[in-house]
Parts: C-alpha cells; sequence; structure tokens
C-alpha cells in the first residue's frame, strides 16, 4: 500500500513539473510582460530596469527554476496585472471557489449516485424512464443557459432564492466561508447546482449502467440465492464494486469544477476565482486538477485492495 502511495506521488510530482516547464515556456514566449508593467509610453531604459529588477533579463531556465524554487517556498511573485502579491489573490478568492466546487460535487454525488442505484434496479419504470430523460437534458443544457433557468423560476417568479452574491460569511482564521451562515447558505443552493448539474447526470447514467452490469453477475444471484436482505446485497455487494469509475469521473470533475467555474461564477457574481483562472493560474489549475487524481487513485486501493502497481 506505502508503496503504491509512494509510486503515485512521485508520478504526480513529475507530471506536475512537466506541466509547470510547459505552462512557463508558453507564457515566457506569447508577449512580453516588461510592456504591461512599464507601461506602452515607457523609454528603453525604463523597460530595461523594470526588466532587470523582475529577473526577466536572465535565461529561461535560470528564470524557471528561480520561478520552482520560490514556488516551493510559497512565494509566487507579484501579479504582471494587477501588481499585488500573486498569492495573497488566489487565497483571497479560494474559499468562495472550493465551497461552490464542494457543494456542486456533494449535490451530484449523492443524487446521481442515489437515482442511478434506483433506476438500475427497475429500469422500464415510467418514474425511472422520466429520471433517464431528465439525465439526458442535463447533459445537452449548457450551465449558463440551466443558471439562467433557475435565476428565472427561483429567484425571479417565485423569489425565494438570491440570484447572485455569496451573502453574509464568516472567518476562521483565514478561511472566509458562507457555511455558518443562512445566507452564505442560501446564496450557494442556485449556483452549486447550475455548476453540479452536468455532473449529476453524467454521474446517474453512469452508475446506471455499472449496476446493470454487476447485478448480472453470478456472485449478485448467489447472494440473493442465500436469502441476504436486499440493502446487503445492493450496497455492499453491488454498489461498492460499481463505485470505481464513479470515483474516478468524481475526481476529474471535482477538479474541473474548482479550476474551470468561471461560467458559474459570472453568472451569478460568484466572488471566487474563475476570472482569475483565464488570466494568470492555468498551473495552479493543473496543479488542483493533479491533486485531485492522486488521491482518487489512492481511493482505487482502499475500494479494491486487489488494485496494486506491479
Amino acid at each position: 500500500m506505502l508503496t503504491y502511495v509512494a509510486r503515485r506521488l512521485i508520478q504526480g510530482f513529475v507530471v506536475l513539473l512537466a506541466v509547470s516547464f510547459i505552462c512557463f515556456i508558453i507564457f515566457r514566449y506569447t508577449g512580453d510582460p516588461v510592456v504591461t508593467l512599464a507601461g506602452r509610453y515607457a523609454t528603453f531604459q525604463e523597460r530595461e530596469e523594470v526588466r532587470r529588477a523582475y529577473g526577466l533579463d536572465k535565461p529561461f531556465y535560470v528564470q524557471y527554476v528561480r520561478f520552482v524554487i520560490n514556488a516551493a517556498r510559497g512565494r509566487f511573485g507579484k501579479s504582471y496585472v494587477s501588481r499585488v502579491p500573486a498569492l495573497g489573490l488566489i487565497l483571497e478568492r479560494l474559499p468562495a471557489t472550493v465551497e461552490l466546487a464542494t457543494s456542486a460535487i456533494v449535490i451530484s454525488f449523492c443524487l446521481g449516485v442515489g437515482l442511478g442505484v434506483l433506476v438500475s434496479l427497475k429500469p422500464y419504470a415510467a418514474r425511472n424512464r422520466l429520471i433517464m430523460a431528465g439525465s439526458l437534458f442535463g447533459i445537452s443544457i449548457p450551465t449558463f443557459l440551466t443558471g439562467i433557468l433557475l435565476i428565472m423560476i427561483f429567484a425571479v417568479y417565485l423569489g425565494a432564492l438570491p440570484s447572485f452574491g455569496r451573502g453574509e460569511t464568516v472567518n476562521i482564521g483565514y478561511w472566509r466561508t458562507g457555511f455558518l451562515t443562512l445566507s452564505g447558505i442560501s446564496h450557494l443552493i442556485l449556483p452549486a447546482f447550475t455548476l453540479g448539474m452536468y455532473q449529476l447526470a453524467v454521474l446517474l447514467r453512469l452508475t446506471r449502467a455499472g449496476m446493470r452490469e454487476i447485478l448480472g453477475e453470478e456472485y449478485i444471484k448467489t447472494a440473493w440465492s442465500k436469502g441476504l436482505p436486499p440493502r446487503k446485497v445492493i450496497f455492499k455487494h453491488g454498489l461498492r464494486n460499481a463505485l470505481i469509475p464513479v470515483v474516478t469521473m468524481t475526481g476529474l470533475q471535482f477538479g474541473e469544477l474548482i479550476a474551470f467555474s468561471i461560467v458559474t461564477e459570472t453568472i451569478f457574481q460568484w466572488p471566487g476565482m474563475g476570472n482569475l483562472l483565464l488570466t494568470s493560474i492555468y498551473e495552479m489549475a493543473a496543479l488542483i486538477i493533479l491533486t485531485i487524481n492522486i488521491v482518487v487513485d489512492i481511493l482505487y486501493a482502499f475500494l479494491n485492495p486487489k488494485i496494486r502497481y506491479d
């Protein structure tokens, strides 16, 4: 088990270095940040001073090594656009995005797996056919349209939920959370459902397909013939074996929800990291997705002890 985890962590570290190097090269040769820092009308001498001050006069490999060392120490330098420390800018908006993505993935996982199991037991029942049709709509409708429809129904017509903002928040150390206030929770409901609707539909269909396949296996028929309680057969013997692809998809989706929630955050004016991701922190997105994938791979060993690296 320890060998499996250690190898997975080493692989993740190598991949992260490769991604950071590729991103560094791309951004290094897609425009000169000195023009942004010094201004369009700066003289040649002023631009050279800025270049020396930020170390941009060094060879690219020296700049990259310096970047990696500073990043390992938690020093990400200043944003070229806002002229403030980049790490502080990220940490200021990180709680809002993490809470939004966490709420969305919890909703989509619980409802998706629960409805997937329900549908798999009686796939031809009218109720379950209706659920599958609804999942098709969830996959087909774009996120921005889902958000607009939810705002129109629950905020405009019913007036039951707020349509924008994060609501009242509470500071817990450096973390600013909205989970501890009714205002924060009510502001979170619509954007969380909007962000998680597509993932909910995917997990529902994936769980249904996995359960349908596993419920036809011989060991499930044996469990039924032994007279085991339905709950034990379905959830212990059936669902546990069907969860591996579901957990894989959930991990991938969670990383994507955190890293690319720009559409939902824009619709609901949610003060998260979406706008920052569009402009400057693609490497942070890679770090988030890679970390979650490593955690998912480690979970494989707990769900199925037979999974090991050779």
